[in-house]
């Protein structure tokens, strides 16, 4: 009886979550979307009225939700370990804004906040018992805190994969540009400029990387915290053979063509794993869908005719 209860407002809850999270997942491509915007000179651009309205509309409500998630991290009400922890798992999710962190902490109190509130006003009427009401609005308040955390989760999860499936390309380029010459910080420089449209995920952590290569004294820091950031094998190995390029003097392009490779025959090698696991995950769906469709056209007409005889 309680389960059935919490169906309304988690459902409720689910779409109001979606919501926010589209509202994040916007913040974090908006920047990519104004560069393909800038490059297509050539094309008509919808400019309505209604559409500028919807975006102005837009920009301010997260506008407002940011401001507020910054006055809350700014007040000391969390700790600064905490703000410093959401900022770089922002940051290796994809957000580069400033408000991110702002945007992050006021989704989360805001949906804390209003979950409850809304699933009180949709049940008001319900003619549930205290317990239950109780329940109902303890589940809201829980999946309104947690929405952003999952939301921020998946998206840092594909931010990742794109990062780890673009990186064999960009070695490629910086192969190209160390023959021809190219330092290591140029190399990476021009790797994230040229692959900013193909790969953005991959040029983003490639530009802040070249970015403390100008700034830091110590190449082995930054490259170091490029894999550190990151937290992908791939980039760990990357930044581990620059390092030893740099220490031992052993030819960059030789390395990195290397390097490249061997991420070429791991990611083979993952998708054989996954074709020879098909054999036992299909075995259930062909138990249950596949095999039952087959006796009964096989067994079917012999079954009928039996049926008739007996008659």
């Amino acid at each position: 009886m309680i389960v059935s209860h919490l169906v309304a407002p988690v459902g409720f809850g689910a779409l109001l979550c979606v919501g926010v999270g589209w509202m994040m997942i916007h913040m974090a491509h908006a920047e990519r979307l104004q560069s393909r915007i800038r490059l297509a000179q050539g094309h008509r651009i919808d400019d309505t009225p209604r559409r500028r309205r919807a975006e102005t509309s837009q920009r301010s409500l997260m506008k407002i939700i940011g401001g507020f998630g910054s006055a809350i991290a700014s007040s000391g009400l969390v700790p600064r370990g905490t703000i410093l922890q959401l900022e770089e798992t922002l940051t290796t999710s994809g957000f580069r804004a400033t408000n991110a962190l702002g945007m992050f902490v006021g989704a989360k109190v805001l949906l804390t906040l209003l979950m409850p509130g809304l699933t009180a006003l949709l049940l008001q009427n319900a003619g549930w018992s205290r317990v239950s009401f109780s329940l109902a609005l303890a589940t809201a308040a829980t999946v309104g805190l947690l929405a952003p955390d999952y939301i921020i989760s998946s998206i840092r999860r594909a931010h990742l994969s794109k990062v780890e499936v673009g990186l064999p390309d960009a070695l490629d380029m910086m192969v190209i540009c160390a023959e021809a010459g190219l330092g290591l910080e140029p190399s990476i420089a021009r790797v994230a400029q040229e692959i900013v449209h193909v790969h953005p995920a991959l040029a983003q952590e490639l530009a802040r990387t070249s970015s403390e290569l100008q700034m830091m004294s110590d190449s082995k820091v930054a490259l170091t915290a490029m894999g550190v950031r990151t937290g992908l094998d791939c980039m760990i190995r990357l930044a581990t053979t620059l390092i030893q390029t740099m220490q031992y003097g052993t030819p960059l392009s030789s390395a990195l063509r290397m390097l490249a490779v061997e991420m070429r025959q791991d990611t083979l090698t993952r998708f054989e794993e996954r074709a020879a696991r098909l054999p036992v995950l299909l075995t259930m769906p062909m138990i249950l869908f596949i095999l039952p469709c087959v006796f009964l056209v096989v067994g079917g007409p012999a079954i009928i005719k039996v049926m008739k005889v007996m008659q």
